[in-house]
């Protein structure tokens, strides 16, 4: 019998992969994504200190939508920027969590680099 290794365990395996480079700074903090079926999570994180210092996601009140397309994922991007813009930051180092660059994350990524930040 073929042992099959959950897509999850996989994504997690590369997550640790990337995050052994990756590493977020004050001067250059790190823009983490995280997507479920329903939602869309992004933070932006200074590994030095070990503190989240901005965060917007489809649950928020704010943006709560169907955070499963990719209007969600455009709208946190930018919300995630704008954040990020009022406390200064403007450059970060991107962490697409493990997941391909494609699709929602994709779409993140692209909205938060029109609304300003650099990455």
């Amino acid at each position: 019998m073929i042992h099959r290794i959950a897509k999850n365990e996989i994504r997690v395996r590369v997550h640790r992969r990337i995050r052994r480079k990756l590493r977020g700074t004050a001067e250059r903090p790190r823009l983490a994504v995280f997507r479920s079926l329903a939602h869309i999570y992004a933070q932006i994180i200074d590994d030095a200190q070990g503190k989240t210092l901005v965060s917007a996601s489809s649950v928020d009140k704010a943006h709560r939508t169907n955070g499963g397309n990719l209007a969600a994922a455009k709208a946190i991007g930018k919300a995630v920027a704008e954040r990020a813009k009022e406390q200064g930051i403007t450059k970060v180092v991107f962490d697409r969590g493990g997941y391909h660059y494609h699709g929602r994350v994709k779409a993140l990524a692209e909205a938060a680099r029109a609304a300003g930040l650099e990455f």
